[in-house]
């Protein structure tokens, strides 16, 4: 055990710190962005002595990388290997390159998330998530399993009889899938006689979904998909921007941070870090990384942080499940909602197989929130009341066909269910 993060805190500190100023000297000599920046800021090397002097530097937002997308490519356009876009959740994808060193990191990085779940060579692992699309997950889980020397079924995103072909063929003890796909996973099973119960499946790393709350309980799709199938759940954190994950161990109380890979702020709407247990905005900055390289990228995802050793025995931070992005935060007649709140609600009430969520804004200016749901559901005034118990406000509840709902959750070209559309 002699990973950094088991080291005691002031070690891990003074490395990352090591680590975070080797990075700011690659990109103030290489990324055409931040020189820019460093100097629109007159801005130095020699100004960032601590890490507290990183607070000198502006955020940089998802914005700044769409507009400036090409200025911050750090290395010569025929260094380049791969070429991916963004999810696009918040709007249009942004184009992100990766050279040879980025693609060992990616590997690196997913080879230690996994081993922090607990995998090893002599496992068996499903990645039910797509590996084309321009999407960098899939791929990093295939490199990350690869370096780990594990046994890797690819069968893509979708497609339920494939995944159970694929299990019965192959015994996989490990899925890599999207939590709510689970559940089409074990209503296929029921319809078709499958045994799932006694499949070779015994855990999932589960990503896109929160499955826990933030005192490290399953949350209610995490209930659910344990109560109908009895396996373990690892939550993993990610975006193509950090190109790192936050994966949880076999403890389950948060996502561990790689602190060799990445260095992380928690801050406040004034850009102070909270303290442990308050929700503020992730902001990164990964370590290493060369082509696009990212300094206080500011992610929009809204959580908070645990601090304290772990059972496992790791001494760095974990991170707690994402309430919503920033920019997704709600205002419903007077209380401050982000969508998986209301997400939280909709599954532990249980009667709901699809749904989606609308943010828009009425002619006065205020958020108005409404909820697809499937026209055969008919308690709509037992859900109302069940909101108000829960969250002491009711959303609209609007009543369509499954088809359009399955239409508006799967746009095309879309990599993930987009159960929330903010049209305001």
């Amino acid at each position: 055990m002699d990973e950094l993060h088991f080291q005691n805190i002031e070690t891990i500190k003074a490395r990352q710190w090591e680590l975070l100023r080797k990075q700011l000297e690659y990109i103030a000599d290489k990324s055409p962005y931040y020189k820019r920046l460093l100097k629109e800021n007159s801005l130095q090397l020699e100004d960032f002595q601590k890490p507290e002097d990183l607070k000198k530097l502006p955020l940089t937002t998802k914005e700044d990388l769409q507009l400036n997308n090409s200025e911050f490519i750090s290395v010569p356009e025929e260094d380049i290997i791969d070429f991916v876009t963004t999810s696009g959740t918040l709007g249009s994808p942004v184009n992100f390159a990766l050279n040879e060193a980025d693609l060992e990191r990616l590997a690196e990085n997913e080879y230690r998330s996994f081993s922090i779940a607990g995998i090893k060579k002599t496992d068996k692992v499903q990645i039910t998530t797509t590996l084309d699309r321009r999407f960098m997950a899939g791929m990093a889980y295939f490199l990350g399993l690869r370096k780990l020397g594990a046994g890797i079924i690819r069968t893509g995103s979708g497609l339920p009889q494939l995944q159970w072909e694929s299990i019965e063929r192959f015994k996989p003890n490990y899925l890599v899938a999207v939590p709510s796909f689970l559940l089409k996973m074990i209503q296929y099973a029921r319809e078709n006689n499958i045994d799932y119960k006694k499949s070779s499946v015994k855990a999932v790393i589960c990503i896109g979904e929160p499955l826990r709350d933030q005192y490290f309980q399953l949350n209610a799709l995490g209930s659910k998909i344990t109560g109908l199938w009895n396996i373990e759940l690892f939550s993993t954190y990610a975006s193509t921007e950090m190109s790192t994950a936050f994966t949880e161990c076999p403890y389950h109380t948060g996502n561990h941070i790689l602190s060799e890979l990445i260095y992380t702020e928690i801050l406040d709407e004034d850009g102070n870090q909270v303290k442990p247990g308050e929700i503020g905005e992730l902001v990164v900055s990964p370590l290493g990384t060369q082509t696009m390289p990212l300094l206080r990228f500011a992610t929009g995802d809204m959580l908070t942080y645990y601090e304290g050793k772990c059972e496992c025995g790791r001494n760095t931070p974990r991170l707690g499940p994402v309430v919503g992005r920033k920019q997704q935060k709600m205002k419903l007649k007077g209380t401050s909602l982000y969508p998986q709140h209301i997400i939280e609600v909709l599954n532990a009430f249980g009667k709901i197989k699809s749904f989606v969520i609308e943010a828009r804004k009425d002619g006065l200016g205020n958020d108005v929130v409404s909820i697809k749901v499937p026209d055969s559901f008919k308690e709509t005034d037992e859900l109302k009341e069940y909101f108000k118990s829960q969250l002491h406000v009711t959303p609209r509840i609007e009543n369509l066909p499954v088809k359009e709902i399955e239409m508006l959750k799967y746009p095309k070209a879309s990599r993930k269910p987009q159960i929330f559309r903010d049209l305001r």
